[in-house]
């Protein structure tokens, strides 16, 4: 419990002090691996925070935060805190990322740009937007700690979550779609930084 609560104090001087920083990691690929993904069947259910999480796919994935957006209305923010905008690939490289405008509001991952710098399907499925569910305090505070720019890894699982009342929310199980319902919703049971500076 005291490393928790030293843990928590780290995150708050670090909120405080440099939280507005983005990491520059030059250019280059820096995540050359994609997402694996092991789908799963009859996969025991998990009981969070009120709600029923059932595990879909085994997800693993390093990535490039290209964006992070916390949230803290709606019923969504019980369960994710936080979402993240991850790249790999060419989506890793800051040389491709100078020319793209990203940005994130409403649970939205959004880009733009004036000239494509790869093509756009290089775009849609080297990155994506990701619902981050913590599985426990110690990846919770290892969320709050990320930042712009920064290579993570994650373990957990894609899912679907299920209310009482006949609320749902459903992963994506495919990186290659786009717009509504294409976003990932993860139970996070690891997180690290990997590369920050």
């Amino acid at each position: 419990m005291k490393k928790l609560f030293i843990l928590l104090a780290v995150v708050m001087c670090w909120k405080f002090f440099w939280a507005d920083e983005t990491v520059v990691l030059g250019p280059g690929i820096k995540v050359v691996e994609a997402p694996i993904q092991i789908e799963l069947n009859n996969a025991v259910k998990i009981q969070y925070k009120g709600f029923q999480i059932t595990p879909l796919a085994e997800f693993q994935l390093t990535g490039k935060i290209l964006s992070r957006k916390d949230y803290s209305f709606g019923r969504e923010s019980e369960l994710s805190p936080t979402d993240l905008a991850l790249g790999w690939g060419p989506m890793s490289d800051e040389a491709v990322l100078e020319n793209i405008d990203i940005s994130q509001s409403g649970r939205w991952y959004r880009w733009r740009v004036e000239d494509f710098p790869i093509p756009r399907k290089a775009i849609e499925t080297n990155s994506a937007n990701m619902h981050l569910v913590p599985a426990n305090d110690l990846v919770a505070s290892m969320l709050e700690l990320t930042k712009q720019g920064q290579i993570i890894e994650l373990t957990g699982y894609l899912i679907r979550v299920d209310a009482d009342d006949g609320w749902h929310w459903q992963s994506s199980l495919t990186r290659n779609d786009t717009g509504g319902q294409a976003c990932e919703l993860i139970y996070v049971e690891s997180l690290h930084v990997i590369k920050q500076f």
